[in-house]
């Protein structure tokens, strides 16, 4: 139904444009018709009708004009007005043509018969291919002309007047049958030619969003190659001079701690890039879980406050929370992180005056409202400051001054958890930027918080699998230095050979595996996690260590159901997880590995 509604106004300027060549049969015609009719019929009719045909033929060009003048979009909003317009007109001037077989029918005078017989068929045949757009435009005009002829062939005596109507039907039968097919065919060439307009215009928007993509896919590796270099470049000076220091004799205790420390930083910052470029890639993957529950703002805003007082106070600027007893439905921690985010844009780019954050009811959802009185930003590129790596501001790409993933990352979350967001901005005095959310009643009781695990160390075994010689030893070191007895190799075969050697000496006990993803022979750290547990026969728990960061890869480890870190990975987090799998794990003498026996 809605293709149709479509296709009838592209039918109707269809009418109009190929109406022209029968306005120029009316004008052409009724002068060499009266001329040979001048012998039997009054000159004064001839001319009578001859006037009628020329004014409403004048007509039908005024009308085809205003309906040129008009709109295309007014004029196909009203197709059926113009359309009964133009098939009242043709019905009239039909008739006019019809009016002279009547008063031209001369008994008794074959060749007028056969003249008036030969005009009449023209001028219907030549109307099927101007007035079938609109059938009953055709129809009507068809009638009209034909049927004065056909009533005179009924009064009339004699064979020759049953032959003439027998042929008024056969004619009248062909031309409508012949105007339906034309109909068709006019119909599905308009709706190829509308398909066809509609796929240019997808494939154009296709084709400005694959451009668009392009360019963003440029800017973004431009901006993270520049952003992983300097860090890198920053560490790779760090190691020289701690080197240099080696060469020139024992480095001094306090040189190395500096140099340690700021190496740490550097990696600290290299790891911010990184987590947030995976953040980006888990949201466009589609496997970050949203865990819904009832929230109360004011808890929220009463820890948001806190954090960034002392942001504030180091900025000197003012900073207030009005604060409400409105209660959400959100996810608590991804909502803390879009709005971490827009604080931490606004306090950055605010340099004098106040940040403030509150809300507004708007009927049965709120307005969180982040207000500041910051640089502001241009209308113009309001709408470009949520894609990756963009920051108005710095130009120079200043690590201090943010990475320009966090407006990113909060589209992205904000659309995960179906909350709007809005920004509204004047360049040089300010911006606020909102999420809107769901209000929900208060719960009558109290629900516990997320609980996190704080277990202390727990020694045991874990297999370490890496097919890069360094990373192994560099995580064998550092799980033997907290205390975990260590089974390391490049491959699940080799760790095994590991265990093998450490069930002969006693008890070889594995609480958990640790492996990279990407593995020597076309493995893969899910297929070593399989070949220890067979070997092992009860499912110990795993954690899967990835560089790769694409969204095939993220769903690929999340379906598997093992954990997932990424690196870089500093020794707390590692030890962190650790201790969490380990606290989730079973309580089975079975979790002991068998001994080995040659």
């Amino acid at each position: 139904m809605e293709t149709r509604e479509h296709l009838q106004p592209l039918l109707i300027d269809l009418l109009f444009r190929q109406s022209y060549a029968v306005l120029f049969a009316n004008f052409a015609i009724p002068l060499p018709v009266a001329y040979v009719l001048r012998e039997w019929v009054p000159i004064d009719a001839l001319l009578l009708w001859i006037a009628a045909l020329y004014v409403l033929t004048s007509a039908r060009l005024i009308l085809d004009w205003r309906y040129r003048r008009q709109a295309r979009e007014e004029r196909n909003r009203k197709w059926r007005l113009w359309a009964w317009r133009f098939t009242l007109l043709s019905w009239i001037s039909s008739a006019l043509w019809g009016a002279l077989a009547w008063f031209a029918f001369v008994p008794g005078e074959p060749q007028t018969l056969a003249f008036i017989c030969i005009v009449i068929t023209g001028i219907a045949s030549g109307a099927v291919p101007s007035l079938s757009a609109f059938p009953l435009a055709y129809a009507g005009s068809l009638l009209a002309m034909l049927l004065p002829f056909a009533i005179r062939c009924v009064i009339g005596e004699g064979t020759i007047y049953n032959t003439y109507l027998l042929f008024t039907l056969c004619l009248f039968c062909v031309n409508l049958y012949y105007s339906r097919v034309t109909h068709r065919t006019l119909a599905e060439t308009v709706r190829l030619r509308f398909e066809n307009l509609s796929l240019i215009d997808r494939l154009q928007e296709e084709r400005d969003r694959a451009q668009t993509a392009d360019r963003s896919k440029s800017r973004f590796l431009a901006a993270a190659s520049h952003d992983l270099r300097q860090p890198i470049h920053a560490l790779s000076l760090f190691i020289s001079t701690l080197g240099a220091l080696g060469r020139n004799g024992d480095v001094p205790g306090k040189n190395a701690r500096e140099l340690a420390d700021r190496a740490r930083s550097v990696i600290a910052s290299l790891g911010g890039l990184l987590d947030a470029l995976l953040d980006i890639s888990k949201l466009d993957a589609g496997i970050v879980t949203v865990a819904r529950e009832p929230l109360s703002l004011r808890r929220l805003l009463a820890d948001l406050k806190a954090e960034f007082s002392g942001i504030a106070k180091d900025q000197d600027l003012g900073w207030r929370v009005v604060m409400t007893d409105v209660w959400v439905d959100t996810d608590p921690m991804m909502l803390k992180r879009v709005l971490d985010n827009l604080l931490s844009n606004a306090f950055r780019y605010t340099r004098t005056g106040t940040v403030l954050m509150g809300c507004r009811r708007r009927g049965a959802q709120v307005e969180v409202q982040v207000w500041d009185t910051g640089v502001g930003i241009p209308a113009s590129e309001q709408e470009e400051i949520f894609e990756e790596f963009v920051q108005l501001q710095n130009p120079a790409r200043d690590r201090a001054q943010g990475l320009g993933l966090g407006l990113a990352i909060v589209q992205r979350t904000a659309a995960l958890l179906g909350h709007p967001v809005r920004v509204v901005s004047m360049e040089g005095r300010g911006s606020m930027f909102s999420i809107t959310l769901p209000v929900v009643a208060p719960p009558s009781l109290a629900k516990p918080g997320r609980a996190h695990p704080t277990a202390a160390t727990q020694h045991g075994g874990i297999v370490v699998i890496d097919d890069e010689s360094d990373a192994l030893d560099a995580t064998a070191l550092l799980l033997r230095t907290l205390g975990y007895a260590v089974y390391a190799g490049r491959s699940a075969a080799a760790a095994r050979t590991e265990l093998e050697k450490a069930a002969r000496l006693g008890e070889a006990p594995v609480d958990l595996v640790i492996t990279d993803y990407r593995l020597e022979a076309g493995k893969t750290g899910i297929d070593a996690i399989r070949e220890i547990r067979a070997y092992l026969g009860w499912e110990v728990p795993a954690l899967i260590l990835s560089g790769d960061t694409s969204p095939a890869r993220l769903k690929e480890v999340t379906a598997s159901g093992h954990r997932l870190l990424h690196k870089p990975l500093d020794a707390v987090r590692l030890e962190e997880e650790i201790e969490a799998l380990l606290a989730e794990r079973p309580d089975d003498a079975a979790r002991e590995v068998r001994t080995v026996t040659r």
